[in-house]
């Protein structure tokens, strides 16, 4: 009897131990880009434009506070737009909502470049935002139905990582768009990424939640579901979890600049090296999670991951009360932080998609919308409470990763129920 060739055994061998469902790696590698693509350009559309509000509010006669509200309403569309879509894919499936959510934030990214006035503006972004989540809320929900064990939290790490470094890496896009166009061109430039993207999920993201897995009953079922997912009192500790310390980040980003290039005297280009070596310490600690996720809990890994969060922001308010102002001492902390926060995102996501695996959709909604409300309330509170220190910037993120560590413990208990990835895989 010949035997087979060597290639082909562990090929075959391979084939086997795939889950049902689960696309090879050529395809997997192909989808996973796509779907980090369609969670990044949300982000990025958040604050590419920063940069060049002085210009908007003067091209459109408008105050800073009308061109400040331009941003909040992009927010609270992608919070809506969360929250209508992810239980909706699930009675409808994901493929199609993706290319009809790409297409409209490229519609609404080209009235935004062509906006008359600020109130125009202000409801393309909306309409923006309602359009661009359909790409965060369903990454999430196709990764959960797509991947399972301990392929998934490493997935969901690239996904996290993105989040981390997109809100980081739009301003700088940014300025390199308005050193060469007006702040109009921010939005073609968003515009063509949208095109791109319904390219992307046409040829490479295959609808993931065949019919017979859909939710019936319509939208009153898909509803119902997330009402359901409400009540769960440990899926809620996990989403509580991942929305505060999205906050602690949120917070983070709005107030860092000040701080550094005001209160320290960097320069922008000393600060973007700052923000750049923060944003490797949250990749870092991704690639770490991503390497223990299949040998170590993910509760384990979420809980760790939140302790380095608090013991961060807490040696960040340490240092301006006892040292004072210092720039080593806030970068340091800061960097701290940050790395926790890289634990945390992957390790939340994974056991909450996956405890709401029967209805993913409306899990990812959940996730994500709360995520975003949160960010958007902690970000603004920096400047509120004061410019003339870096305590505002400093309590906030300390709350909020306090309160992320209470809902950790008084609603999750992960030490009452195992964590790993197959275990937390089977629990749902």
């Amino acid at each position: 009897m010949v035997s087979p060739p060597p290639a082909r055994t562990r090929e075959g061998r391979a084939r086997r131990a795939r889950p049902a469902g689960q696309p090879g790696s050529g395809a997997a590698t192909a989808l996973v880009a796509v779907l980090g693509a369609l969670t990044a350009v949300a982000p990025l559309a958040t604050d590419m434009y920063v940069p060049g509000f002085p210009s908007l509010g003067e091209s459109l006669g408008a105050s800073s506070s009308a061109v400040q509200l331009t941003m909040t309403a992009f927010l609270a569309g992608l919070v809506v737009g969360q929250l209508l879509i992810g239980p909706l894919s699930d009675g409808l499936g994901r493929r199609r909502l993706l290319i009809a959510g790409s297409a409209g934030f490229t519609l609404f990214s080209l009235v935004c470049a062509l906006a008359p006035n600020v109130t125009v503006l202000t409801a393309a972004r909306f309409l923006q935002g309602v359009a661009g989540a359909a790409g965060m809320v369903l990454a999430r929900a196709v990764l959960t139905d797509r991947f399972h064990g301990a392929e998934l939290p490493r997935r969901f790490a690239l996904l996290s990582q993105i989040m981390g470094v997109a809100p980081i890496a739009a301003p700088v896009l940014g300025g390199m768009v308005l050193s060469l166009a007006t702040w109009r061109a921010v939005f073609v430039v968003l515009a063509v990424m949208g095109v791109l993207l319904v390219l992307a999920v046409v040829r490479a993201v295959p609808e993931s939640l065949p019919p017979e897995r859909r939710r019936t009953g319509g939208l009153t079922s898909a509803f119902r579901a997330m009402g359901g997912l409400l009540g769960r009192r440990e899926f809620m500790g996990y989403v509580l979890v991942l929305a505060l310390v999205a906050a602690a980040l949120f917070a983070y980003i709005g107030g860092s600049s000040f701080v550094f290039e005001n209160l320290h005297g960097v320069s922008s280009t000393t600060y973007s090296l700052i923000f750049a070596t923060n944003a490797v310490g949250m990749l870092v600690a991704g690639a770490v999670f991503a390497r223990l996720a299949g040998r170590v809990g993910l509760g384990t890994l979420l809980a760790a991951g939140v302790g380095v969060v608090v013991v961060g922001a807490l040696s960040q308010v340490l240092v301006v009360l006892t040292v004072g102002e210092t720039l080593v001492g806030t970068w340091t902390a800061l960097f701290v932080t940050v790395s926790g926060i890289g634990l945390v995102f992957p390790a939340a996501m994974t056991i909450g998609q996956t405890l709401g695996r029967a209805a993913p959709g409306a899990a990812s909604a959940l996730m994500g919308g709360l995520q975003f409300l949160l960010g958007a309330v902690a970000s603004p509170l920096v400047g509120v409470f004061g410019e003339d220190s870096s305590l505002p910037m400093a309590l906030i993120m300390l709350s909020a990763s306090v309160a992320a560590l209470l809902a950790l413990v008084a609603l999750t208990r992960p030490w009452q129920r195992p964590t790993g990835p197959q275990q937390t895989t089977s629990a749902a």
